[in-house]
């Protein structure tokens, strides 16, 4: 079975050798000669010569030198137009047959200003298609993350429901309805895109009502962002625990830009 490998420890070097033993001794031979300067992974990123190189190469390079740069620190990037702020813990890539398989794990998340506490991300069938932008497709996603209970009760009060949400000293969540005298303790969870919400406790003008008058149905989530699914998300004390599977994406970026942000520290962007 196919490992992660740290890309650190993977040089271009090394594909170049593959490549040596697959195509004409001379021919690469002459071609090495002619681009020895991408060697270099981070003074080289933004070279034209870049995108012509092997898949393997390029994202070595890529993957080398976001790590090398941002690998334990903070990282800024934009990605399909949302702003992440983190603290890069993990990057690691493997080959799977024709297509390539990273693993990325964040921790203190800003997502668009969202607080996400950690985030394991897993993109399958990677595919980099050199040119000027660079495209980089992948056929799906798994995303591993927890969040604060807090944090998301804050994230669903700007969505404007009905009701206004907070934290229960017990872990529960108190729903008050904006309108009506109603206010309700209870547990929520997702699996595979239906929520369901057992009520606790419930009151109407401060007088409890008897639980057998009260039902929450099953609401089915649909229409989420990019046709993401919710697979689970459960409460665990006052963390949130989900998955999300997130389906085939595409995007760009230009590599004098990654190259300019691995150097200076700036902004990655993908758009």
């Amino acid at each position: 079975m196919a490992t992660y490998f740290d890309p650190k420890s993977w040089s271009p070097l090394r594909a170049v050798e593959a490549g040596k033993r697959l195509f004409d001794q001379s021919w690469i031979d002459q071609w090495v000669s002619v681009t020895t300067s991408w060697v270099d992974p981070v003074a080289d990123l933004g070279a034209g010569t870049v995108t012509a190189l092997m898949p393997d190469v390029l994202m070595t390079m890529l993957s080398e030198g976001i790590l090398s740069r941002f690998g334990g620190q903070e990282i800024n990037a934009t990605l399909l137009g949302h702003e992440l702020h983190a603290t890069l813990q993990v990057l690691k890539v493997r080959r799977r047959g024709a297509h390539f398989q990273t693993k990325t794990v964040l921790s203190r998340v800003l997502w668009d200003k969202h607080s996400i506490e950690s985030v394991t991300l897993i993109a399958h069938g990677v595919r980099l298609i050199p040119g000027v932008p660079t495209r980089v497709r992948a056929q799906h996603f798994d995303l591993d993350g927890t969040v604060t209970t807090e944090a998301l009760v804050g994230w669903l009060n700007e969505r404007g429901f009905d009701w206004e949400l907070s934290v229960h000293d017990s872990g529960l969540i108190q729903a008050r309805h904006r309108k009506h005298k109603l206010v309700a303790l209870v547990d929520a969870a997702v699996e595979n895109n239906l929520l369901t919400v057992r009520i606790e406790k419930a009151t109407w003008w401060g007088m409890r009502l008897p639980r057998n008058l009260i039902t929450a149905p099953a609401i089915l989530m649909d229409g989420l962002p990019n046709h993401a699914r919710i697979v689970h998300a459960t409460r665990d004390g006052d963390l949130v625990r989900f998955r999300v599977d997130l389906p085939e994406m595409t995007g760009s970026f230009d590599l004098a830009q990654i190259r300019s942000a691995i150097v200076t520290g700036t902004t990655l962007i993908i758009f």
